[in-house]
C-alpha cells in the first residue's frame, strides 16, 4: 500500500499537460504581424534597465567592462530566446516558461516556474515604480526628494519619508491600470513610443562617440589623485583603474546584474493567438528583438563610459546625467522627458498584464485558487486583485531595496530560463506524444481487448545495455532513448550546478591550487561523456519552422550561463527566494496537487 501511495504521489508530481488541451489565453482583439511582435519585444525589453542600470553597474561593479557584462548577459538571454523560439514553434498556444515546463517535465516543475515568474514580475513592478519616481524627481530638479528630507521627514518616521514618493506613484499607476483595461488601440501608441525610445537612445550613442574620451577606458591611479580621490592604490571602492577596474569578479557580478536589462522578450510568446503565422513570426520576433536590444545596450554602455569616468557615476543616477557632465543641459532634459514618458506608457505591459496572465493560467489549471482565474472576466475580482497587489507592493517598499529586488527579479527569471532550456533538451529526444495518448485512449475504449492490441502493435521491449547508450538501434526516438536523455539531462543539470559552485566559490581555483583544478577537470570529463551519450540518441524528426541548432550543446550552454549568473547572487537573495518558495510549496501541497486538472 505504501509503495502504491508513493507511486501515485510521484505520478502526480511529474504528470504533464496534454498539448491538445485548451490553454487559457488573453485576447487583445487585433492581429499582430512580425514587425508588431518585434516592436513589442524591443519596447518591453529596452525599458527601465537601460536608464539606470548602466550607471549602477559601471560605477560600482564593472567600470568600463560593463560592455563585456552586457555582451555576456545578452548572450545568455539570446540562448534562452532561441529555446523559447523552438517551443513557440512546437506548442501552438500563447505560452510562457510555465506552460513549456508543464507539457515537458511535469507539474511540480511547472509550479516552481510559475511561482518564480510571479515573484519576478512583482519585483519588476516595484523597479518600474522606483525608476519612474527617480526620473520624475530628476526632471523637476529633485524637488520631491529635497522636500521629503527637509520638511516631511521632521514629522514622520524616516522610513515613511523616504518612500512617500513611491506610494504616490503606486496609486497613480493603479489609476493608470484602470484606464488602460480594454483599450486595444493603446498598442499603436506603444509602437510609436518604442520608435521614439530607439531614436533617443541612438542620439545618446552618437553623442557618446562625438564627445567621448577613450582615456576614460584607461584610467590610472594618477587620474584618481588628480580628481581628488585618494586611497585607491589599495584597490579600494574605485577599483584599480583601466578597462577592468574591478577584476574578473566584477565582470561576473556585473553580468548577473545586467541580465535584468534583457528580461522582457518572453512577452512575445503570450501573443500566439493574435499572430498571423505564429510558428514563424513568434521565433523571428524573439530573435530579432533580442539582437536589436543587444546592439542598443552595447552602444549605450560604450557611449556612457566614454563620456563619463566610471567613478563619477553615482548610485541612483540615470542615463541622462552623462549630458550634464559634457555640458549639454538641453539634451539632459529632452532625454529625461523621453525616459519619463516611455516608462509611463510601458507601464501597462510591464505592471499588471503579465502577472494577471500567469496567475490566471495557473488558476485555470487548478494549481492556484479558482477565484484568481476570474481576474479578467469579473470587474469586481479584477479591481480587488489589483488593490491586493498594490498593498503587497507597498509592503515591499519598506523591506526591500532596489538592489535586492533586482537580484530577486533576475534569479527568478534565470531559474525559468534554465527550465526552458532543460525542456528543449528533453523534448527534442522524446517520441511523439500524440501517438502515445491516442494509444492510451484506444486501450481504454477496447477494455478487455487491450492485451491483443498490445501484442499486435507494441514493439519488442527494449533493454538498456552499454552499447545502446552510444549506438541506439532506432533512427527515431523510442521510450528507452527518451528515458536515457531524461536521466542524462538531470545528471548534467546537477553536474553543471556543482561545476558553477566550484568555479564561483572555491578560492584556490585561480591561484594554481591543484585540488580545485583537478575537480574541475574531472567534472568537465564527466559532463563531456554524458553529453556524448545524449548526442548519440535519435532526435525527433517532427518538422518545425524553427529549431534551435547544435542540440544538445546550446541548451546546455544556456543552462551553464544561467547557473553561473545565479551563483553571483548573495546568500540573502537566496534566503528570500527560499521563503517565497516555502509559501508556494505550502499552497501547492495543500491545494494545488489535489485540485490539478492533469494529475
Amino acid at each position: 500500500m505504501l509503495c502504491q501511495a508513493l507511486h501515485r504521489f510521484g505520478h502526480k508530481l511529474v504528470s504533464r499537460r496534454p498539448l491538445e488541451k485548451e490553454v487559457y489565453e488573453f485576447e487583445l482583439g487585433r492581429s499582430m504581424s512580425t514587425q508588431d511582435l518585434v516592436a513589442l519585444g524591443v519596447g518591453r525589453t529596452v525599458g527601465v534597465g537601460v536608464y539606470f542600470l548602466a550607471n549602477e553597474v559601471a560605477g560600482n561593479q564593472a567600470g568600463p567592462s560593463i560592455v563585456i557584462c552586457l555582451l555576456v548577459a545578452g548572450l545568455t538571454s539570446l540562448l534562452a530566446g532561441l529555446c523559447y523560439a523552438e517551443f513557440s514553434a512546437r506548442v501552438p498556444h500563447s505560452g510562457s516558461a510555465y506552460l513549456y515546463s508543464y507539457v515537458t517535465v511535469g507539474e511540480i516543475w511547472a509550479f516552481i516556474t510559475g511561482w518564480n515568474l510571479i515573484l519576478s514580475l512583482v519585483a519588476d513592478a516595484f523597479i518600474v515604480i522606483q525608476t519612474w519616481t527617480l526620473t520624475f524627481d530628476n526632471l523637476i530638479g529633485n524637488q520631491i526628494s529635497e522636500t521629503l528630507q527637509e520638511s516631511i521627514s521632521q514629522h514622520i518616521p524616516q522610513v515613511f519619508a523616504h518612500n512617500l514618493g513611491y506610494f504616490f506613484v503606486i496609486f497613480l499607476l493603479l489609476f493608470t491600470e484602470f484606464q488602460f483595461v480594454g483599450f486595444h488601440g493603446f498598442f499603436r501608441v506603444f509602437e510609436v513610443v518604442t520608435l521614439v525610445k530607439l531614436l533617443v537612445l541612438s542620439f545618446v550613442i552618437i553623442s557618446g562617440f562625438m564627445k567621448g574620451d577613450l582615456h576614460n577606458w584607461k584610467l590610472t591611479e594618477e587620474d584618481y589623485i588628480q580628481a581628488g580621490l585618494n586611497d585607491t592604490s589599495r584597490l579600494g571602492p574605485l577599483g584599480s583603474g583601466g578597462f577592468v577596474p574591478f577584476g574578473f569578479e566584477g565582470i561576473l557580478r556585473g553580468s548577473a546584474t545586467c541580465f535584468y536589462a534583457f528580461i522582457g522578450f518572453s512577452i512575445i510568446v503570450t501573443r500566439v493567438k493574435e499572430s498571423h503565422n505564429p510558428q514563424h513570426s513568434i521565433p523571428m520576433g524573439i530573435v530579432v528583438s533580442l539582437l536589436i536590444c543587444v546592439l542598443v545596450y552595447f552602444g549605450v554602455s560604450v557611449a556612457l563610459t566614454l563620456m563619463v569616468p566610471y567613478y563619477q557615476l553615482q548610485p541612483g543616477s540615470t542615463l541622462p546625467v552623462a549630458f550634464l557632465h559634457i555640458g549639454w543641459a538641453p539634451a539632459y532634459y529632452v532625454v529625461t522627458f523621453a525616459i519619463f514618458f516611455s516608462i509611463l506608457v510601458n507601464t501597462y505591459w510591464s505592471f499588471m498584464f503579465p502577472i494577471r496572465w500567469v496567475i490566471c493560467m495557473m488558476a485555470e489549471d487548478g494549481l492556484l485558487f479558482p477565484v484568481l482565474a476570474r481576474m479578467e472576466t469579473g470587474t469586481y475580482i479584477s479591481i480587488v486583485s489589483t488593490v491586493i497587489f498594490i498593498i503587497i507592493l507597498a509592503i515591499m517598499v519598506f523591506f526591500f531595496g532596489l538592489t535586492d529586488l533586482l537580484d530577486l527579479r533576475s534569479v527568478g527569471t534565470l531559474i525559468s530560463y534554465s527550465l526552458v532550456a532543460f525542456c528543449v533538451l528533453i523534448i527534442r529526444y522524446q517520441p511523439e506524444r500524440k501517438k502515445e495518448e491516442n494509444e492510451e485512449e484506444l486501450q481504454e475504449e477496447n477494455g478487455g481487448k487491450e492485451p491483443e492490441v498490445q501484442e499486435e502493435t507494441a514493439p519488442a521491449a527494449e533493454k538498456l545495455t552499454l552499447r545502446r547508450l552510444f549506438f541506439p538501434g532506432s533512427p527515431t526516438p523510442t521510450p528507452l532513448s527518451g528515458l536515457i536523455v531524461y536521466v542524462c539531462s538531470l545528471l548534467l543539470a546537477l553536474l553543471l550546478i556543482l561545476l558553477c559552485l566550484v568555479l564561483a566559490h572555491w578560492p584556490g581555483l585561480f591561484s594554481g591550487d591543484p585540488v580545485p583544478i583537478t575537480v574541475v577537470v574531472l567534472l568537465l570529463v564527466v559532463i563531456t561523456g554524458i553529453t556524448g551519450v545524449i548526442w548519440r540518441q535519435p532526435q525527433s524528426c517532427t518538422p518545425l519552422p524553427f529549431k534551435i541548432p547544435a542540440v544538445p550543446l546550446l541548451p546546455l550552454l544556456s543552462i551553464f550561463l544561467n547557473v553561473c549568473l545565479m551563483m553571483q547572487m548573495s546568500a540573502t537573495t537566496w534566503a528570500r527566494l527560499g521563503v517565497w518558495m516555502l509559501i508556494g510549496f505550502t499552497i501547492y501541497f495543500s491545494y494545488g496537487i489535489l485540485q490539478s486538472l492533469f494529475s
